[in-house]
């Protein structure tokens, strides 16, 4: 896949609550805040759950990462759906692959940002 910087892909989903108690078992990440329900009768998603939606995008780039920087901004609830907007911040073609540097900024359905990383990694040809 040819890939210039500026392009932009995005994946959304709805999170439940069966997938948190499945991911904390996965995991082992039993932590309170997960497992039980807070002050509202919500359950909190986990951060890496919450970032693992851009690992749709990156598996349809086939895209290899070397490096992922995560700044969790707000939680993340059951029942919410988050969308996640990565875009292609520089590419530098290689012999055999690209080398790219990606902006992700992940947005719960109020449009308020949730997550923003950053990652660079390869792009095999």
């Amino acid at each position: 896949m040819e890939c210039k910087a500026g392009d932009t892909f995005t994946w959304q989903r709805t999170f439940q609550e069966e997938e948190i108690m499945q991911f904390a078992e996965m995991t082992g990440d039993r932590g309170k805040h997960h497992i039980e329900r807070d002050e509202k009768g919500r359950l909190m998603v986990h951060g890496l759950m919450t970032a693992s939606i851009g690992t749709k995008i990156g598996g349809d780039l086939n895209y290899i990462a070397r490096e992922m920087v995560s700044e969790f901004l707000r939680p993340v609830f059951a029942g919410d759906t988050v969308t996640c907007e990565c875009i292609l911040t520089e590419v530098e073609k290689a012999d055999g692959f690209q080398k790219v540097k990606i902006k992700s900024v992940y947005r719960n359905q109020q449009g308020k940002e949730v997550l923003i990383g950053t990652s660079n990694g390869i792009i095999r040809d």
